[in-house]
């Protein structure tokens, strides 16, 4: 019998179908319990990987996934700093030598001595070179000068947009509450757009809106002061940078 049933599953094998070939009906039903025989092994072979398969998806799964999240939240609560440390002070900063906080005070002191001679010289004309904004250039410029505010392509790109805008809000909606909220509005779309992000040049709209002895100027503000203050404060930069890398104490 067992030789029988190892030629009929030759010939089923060769013959590519389940179906044996023509016997008589004393060998077909000899051969029929080794076929359900057969049929019943493969088929509880097949529960078993079916079932295995499905153990390791409700199993593994759940955890595998578990884990996945675990790594997301961990990584994304690396972005997230607590709200408290931007009220410390930035860690791992090393204490400033004397030189690198003198020569950028008394760069501050000559740029505005330099600024209030001119006010003195310009005064007749009812012009004046000291404005507020140009306090903070120099704040950024000497203190933080590579800091991406000090960029010249940020500095004089904002500096004659914002003022620009600020005339031309003025012009539109005249004095008041509505020009200076669609100029600061207008001035921070600017920088956006440009890549040109420089702070101080926001307050420059707002200081032509509420200036009265600015008015005049009309467009040539966008110029002056702003951009001439900047090219002197640029100038005066150049010595203080050179005067921190060469004489340290």
């Amino acid at each position: 019998m067992g030789m029988q049933l190892r030629s009929s599953y030759s010939r089923i094998h060769q013959n590519g179908s389940m179906i044996p070939p023509a016997t008589s009906s004393t060998s077909l039903r000899s051969f029929a319990p080794a076929i359900s025989l057969l049929f019943k092994s493969h088929s509880i072979q097949t529960k078993d990987v079916v079932l295995e398969s499905s153990l390791n998806c409700s199993i593994g799964g759940p955890r595998r996934r578990r884990r996945e999240y675990g790594v997301v939240a961990s990584s994304s609560s690396n972005v997230a700093a607590p709200f408290w440390d931007g009220w410390k002070p930035q860690k791992g900063l090393a204490a400033p030598s004397l030189s690198d906080i003198v020569w950028p005070s008394a760069g501050a002191f000559a740029a505005m001595a330099i600024l209030g001679k001119m006010d003195q010289i310009l005064a007749p004309r009812g012009i004046s070179m000291t404005i507020a904004p140009l306090g903070a250039v120099s704040a950024v410029l000497f203190a933080a000068p590579s800091s991406p505010a000090a960029r010249k392509y940020n500095l004089f790109m904002a500096q004659i947009g914002c003022a620009a805008i600020g005339v031309l809000a003025f012009s539109i909606f005249g004095a008041g509450w509505l020009a200076r909220s669609t100029a600061l509005a207008a001035s921070i779309a600017f920088m956006i757009y440009t890549g040109a992000t420089h702070p101080p040049a926001a307050s420059l709209p707002l200081l032509f809106i509420d200036g009265a002895k600015l008015h005049h100027l009309n467009f040539w503000y966008a110029l002056f002061p702003g951009a001439t203050g900047c090219i002197l404060l640029c100038l005066i930069q150049e010595m203080v940078l050179y005067l921190k890398d060469n004489f340290k104490f």
